[in-house]
């Protein structure tokens, strides 16, 4: 069946008879003892939460495909759905996965290429084989895993678009600022967010379950330092190359409180991090203003603390 309508586009009081998926799902008890079950459905454009009042229905499993009949109605201000029945979709189901899964806007296989392509051009031997190396180690995992569980590039194939998008930019700026060693800020563009797939538990969907051992006593930053300095060590680069890799890792989110014990302490791990959160942002207020109408603003936005105001018209040229 042809999706009626994308969660993003949907309002209140409009009926939705469709595919999501299931991102979070729970059985609760109301203030009246009532059982329901609580849900956060997704398709690609955007999640809900959903409702279903219905104490026989046990919570579906996280990334099952729901066929969903309900109402989109508001709650404290929010869209909420009101799911009236559910099944979980079976192989007789048409449906199209790329229309329900958060997912990079450019096929995976594409950005690897571009990515390994740009490491190819690496001209220092030692530092191309340390990220050739780094690369190796984690396979097709490259091809789906997210860059975040909830924040920017939370979406199969999120940390091959995070990692393209800075590798473009990087070439950018570095025409700009010509003192800057473009292949230094390259490797450290591949190789600063590597960590997060050991950081996290995702499906081949691009979902994370949970943080991992690693993730929750380490986290990817001291934990990729830890991964390049074990290659760097097989592969006999010299210590200070090594040394600065390692900075550049450690240091791209610049301030304790963000986890980077030191700050960025030469211009290429400056440009790392002002990359890092440039295109993190710019993820989340693409995200955040898609949802909303011309002319009004977004709800208060957690990670950017602020509200975004979409303009009633574009500011490119027609």
């Amino acid at each position: 069946m042809k999706q009626q309508a994308q969660l993003a586009q949907m309002m209140k009081g409009q009926m939705f008879d469709g595919f999501l998926l299931v991102r979070a799902a729970s059985q609760k008890t109301s203030s009246n003892g009532g059982k329901y079950l609580d849900m956060t459905l997704c398709d690609i454009s955007g999640e809900v939460n959903a409702k279903m009042w219905d104490a026989l229905t046990p919570a579906p499993t996280v990334a099952d495909v729901l066929r969903i009949r309900g109402m989109m109605l508001e709650y404290n201000g929010k869209p909420q759905l009101r799911v009236d029945k559910m099944r979980v979709a079976g192989p007789e189901d048409d449906y199209d996965m790329s229309a329900l899964a958060p997912c990079a806007p450019r096929p995976a296989q594409e950005m690897l290429d571009e990515i390994m392509d740009r490491v190819a051009g690496i001209q220092d031997p030692q530092l191309r084989a340390l990220v050739e190396m780094r690369l190796g180690e984690y396979g097709d995992k490259l091809r789906y895993y997210p860059a975040a569980s909830k924040l920017h590039h939370a979406e199969r194939a999120g940390l091959l678009h995070h990692t393209s998008t800075m590798l473009r930019a990087a070439t950018a700026i570095c025409a700009i600022y010509p003192e800057l060693d473009a292949d230094l800020l390259a490797a450290g563009v591949v190789l600063h967010d590597l960590c997060k797939i050991t950081e996290m538990s995702s499906d081949e969907i691009g979902m994370v379950s949970d943080y991992t051992r690693e993730g929750m006593l380490i986290g990817h930053l001291v934990q990729g330092v830890a991964e390049i300095a074990r290659c760097g060590r097989e592969l006999g680069v010299r210590e200070e190359l090594l040394v600065m890799v390692e900075h550049m890792v450690l240091s791209h989110h610049d301030l304790p409180e963000f986890g980077s014990p030191k700050p960025p302490m030469f211009p290429e791990a400056e440009v790392l991090h002002t990359l890092d959160v440039l295109d993190a942002r710019m993820f989340e207020m693409r995200r955040a203003l898609s949802s909303v109408q011309p002319g009004s603003f977004t709800e208060r936005i957690w990670s950017l603390e602020r509200k975004l105001y979409r303009p009633t018209r574009s500011s490119k040229a027609e």
